[in-house]
């Protein structure tokens, strides 16, 4: 069964730069999925990867914006 948060790790919308950076979160979520059995666990360890995948994409926004310090 494919998770359904796997949606959200979709990055072909995204400009070049943005795929770069969110391609490998695709990649390992869908490897997860494929791999770890249905339980809460695996529910919350995808929810903490797309966290983690949304951080690293506004950090590369707020780099290409010269929002860093």
């Amino acid at each position: 069964m494919t998770h359904q948060i796997l949606k959200h790790f979709r990055y072909s919308h995204l400009p070049e730069h943005l795929q770069d950076i969110s391609r490998p979160f695709h990649t390992l979520a869908a490897s997860l999925d494929a791999t770890l059995p249905d339980c809460a666990e695996k529910s919350a360890g995808l929810r903490k990867l797309l966290e983690a995948k949304d951080c690293m994409v506004r950090a590369a926004l707020a780099e290409k914006e010269g929002n860093t310090p």
